[in-house]
């Protein structure tokens, strides 16, 4: 049988795992629940993620076993990482528990849900320990869904302030993680799914290609962030079926094959004179230098996180150029910007590279500064917020395709200010599009409806164009009538608006 090592996440110890150790154990395996240095007895000054990595490098050489599985949840993953690095012929498998995918230099502060508590770690006012939360409080770390009453109680009480240094330590790796076994637990009700890896993978970024290697497997857990307090017997069976190999396993497109993303255009549109200034790219109608009135402009905001060495950038996809040359068809100026959402904590930063690319295209005298309109696409759309909370005068229409307008669960990271569904009731007479998929993932088809109960609550001028056999990011995967009826409608409607 098996031998686990159960590494659990920020604020607690061994005893967390009680009731996975028993199943387990009842089983016929070894288990090892470890309480790291800090997480029993109060944290000496010095107590940082290589004293956490030390401790599992100690527990893996007293260890007699020849593979053992290595189990991180959140945090955990960060000293699973360092331990599995330096003793790699030990170790038959890692366990992301419902875990992030740190990489050489990641500190866990780049994972930890809570916003507040990264802000102050990151600007250096943060003390020697971060104390743990208690009651709903939890919910700022991962969702407590499935939690029984008395295990929440359980976890209050027991709890302990986590070393600050464990969180700000960078990780140390001279490796990838994915070149061994590996298996990932999905916690749905956190916002994790397998649904959601296949389209990553599916998607082409890099990072993700390793989601599909061939000792990498999946689980889904339908459960929140803590599944060994709300579903340990089923976490239990989990663990055992993964040390066997056993699991979900991703296909990647093959290396001829184009990524979905670079797929070409679902309409044939004719190419139009394009200038790059800086990160923005403007599409410019033909008969433009003919025009004796500016034009109106039609600024396209891609979705992500899109890791800043991905090649072509979105503003380079046969997608987003498509668009942008629709848009110089049919008499407008169409805008790519890149901006830098290279992850979920970076809203803030990419709302500001839109801000600048807005007014970039307005101050140019060959654009009508006050007939703009914004589109975004997928987790884009939480940059509409800001813009949907106090509309400009200038700003005539904002469209959405297939848009996330809320943060899902396990979007802790993202800022609550980026919450489109909360700030629509704002949005007055500003007229919206938005392109509805039928074949949408689960999680974001829910904050669309979030999103449209309270725009409906609100009076706010909503027109919704549904594409039932539509998939996300459908424009370079469902080519049909249907499909291209639907980009057509969406195109006219938002350049009837700006020209109305």
């Amino acid at each position: 049988m098996a031998t686990f090592v159960l590494v659990s996440g920020p604020f607690t110890g061994g005893w967390v795992w009680d009731e996975v150790t028993a199943r387990l154990q009842k089983s016929g395996a070894e288990v090892y629940p470890v309480t790291l240095t800090g997480m029993g007895d109060p944290a000496g000054p010095d107590t940082d993620l290589e004293t956490h990595i030390e401790d599992l490098v100690r527990l893996i050489d007293r260890i007699d076993a020849p593979g053992v599985v290595l189990v991180g949840h959140d945090y955990g993953i960060h000293p699973v990482l360092g331990a599995a690095d330096r003793r790699p012929v030990r170790i038959a498998r890692i366990v992301y528990l419902d875990a992030g995918m740190p990489r050489d230099g990641d500190p866990a502060l780049a994972f930890v849900p809570d916003q507040e508590v990264r802000e102050r770690l990151s600007s250096g006012e943060g003390g020697p320990t971060v104390p743990p939360p208690s009651g709903d409080g939890w919910e700022h770390w991962g969702s407590t869904d499935g939690i029984p009453v008395d295990a929440l109680d359980r976890l209050d009480r027991l709890s302990v302030p986590q070393p600050s240094k464990t969180l700000t330590q960078p990780l140390r790796l001279s490796g990838s993680p994915f070149d061994r076994a590996v298996t990932g637990v999905l916690c749905t009700a956190n916002g994790s799914s397998l649904a959601m890896v296949e389209m990553a993978v599916a998607s082409g970024p890099p990072q993700f290609r390793v989601l599909a290697g061939p000792e990498v497997t999946f689980f889904e857990l339908g459960t929140g962030h803590w599944p060994m307090l709300s579903a340990p017997e089923e976490l239990a069976g989990v663990l055992l079926r993964a040390a066997v190999g056993e699991g979900h396993r991703v296909s990647a497109p093959a290396e001829h094959e184009r990524p979905q993303y670079l797929g070409p255009f679902l309409m044939d549109v004719a190419e139009a004179p394009r200038e790059r200034i800086g990160r923005v790219d403007l599409h410019l109608p033909a008969d433009l230098p003919d025009a004796d009135h500016p034009r109106p402009a039609v600024v396209f905001v891609h979705g992500g996180p899109i890791s800043p060495d991905q090649r072509p950038g979105p503003r380079d996809w046969p997608m987003y150029v498509g668009y942008s040359r629709l848009a110089a068809s049919m008499g407008a100026i169409g805008v790519m910007p890149e901006h830098r959402l290279h992850g979920l904590a970076d809203y803030a930063r990419a709302a500001e590279d839109l801000a600048e690319a807005v007014e970039l295209v307005r101050a140019d005298p060959r654009v009508d500064e006050d007939r703009v309109a914004l589109w975004f696409f997928s987790a884009g759309g939480l940059l509409s917020s800001d813009w949907l909370a106090a509309p400009p005068p200038w700003l005539r229409c904002v469209a959405m395709s297939y848009p996330v307008l809320a943060p899902p669960p396990g979007w802790t990271l993202v800022d609550s200010r980026f919450r489109p569904a909360s700030t629509v009731g704002s949005a007055g007479a500003l007229p919206i599009v938005l392109t509805r998929v039928g074949l949408e993932h689960d999680v974001i088809a829910t904050t669309v409806e979030e999103f449209l109960t309270a725009a409906g609550n609100t009076g706010a001028d909503v027109e919704v164009i549904d594409v039932p056999l539509a998939h996300h990011g459908f424009e370079t995967i469902d080519h049909s009538e249907q499909t291209r009826d639907a980009v057509d409608r969406a195109a006219r409607s938002v350049l009837g608006h700006l020209l109305s």
